[in-house]
């Protein structure tokens, strides 16, 4: 079962073919996607790798996930599922990952309850983080 990898922190001069050549150690069964921007081309800033297994991808984050690419620092995790009713055409994205200028697409500007919602890898720190401001108000 193949897994998709999100590659953020890109340089925005970067080319495709330079996002191949890192990931080329692993052969032809790594496939690379570089985001552009529509108007002017240029990266934006995100990529996705997709790899034929889990092993594979672990192996890719260990090496690459924090090296220094062209100055800029990587970030490499397993990319979530897009969910539902998303009007993005990047694809997968991290969750939590937001896009630039906090601007929708096409559409309302109606938000839902979901969108709403905390990230739940940072459920638990948001909890400690309500239970000091509740303990620093009651204190006051």
């Amino acid at each position: 079962m193949s897994v998709r990898l999100y590659v953020g922190n890109l340089p925005k001069d970067i080319e495709s073919k330079e996002l191949e050549t890192v990931f080329s150690d692993y052969g032809d069964a790594v496939s690379t996607k570089l985001i552009t921007d529509r108007k002017t081309g240029k990266c934006r800033g995100f990529a996705f790798v997709t790899v034929q297994d889990d092993d594979q991808a672990n192996q890719i984050i260990e090496k690459f996930n924090g090296q220094d690419f062209q100055g800029s620092e990587l970030k490499i995790e397993k990319a979530q599922p897009r969910a539902k009713g998303k009007d993005d055409d990047a694809g997968s994205t991290p969750t939590g990952a937001k896009r630039k200028g906090g601007k929708m697409r096409k559409g309302g500007g109606t938000s839902t309850a979901e969108s709403n919602q905390p990230d739940p890898r940072w459920a638990q720190e948001l909890e400690k983080l309500k239970e000091l401001l509740a303990a620093q108000a009651t204190n006051s």
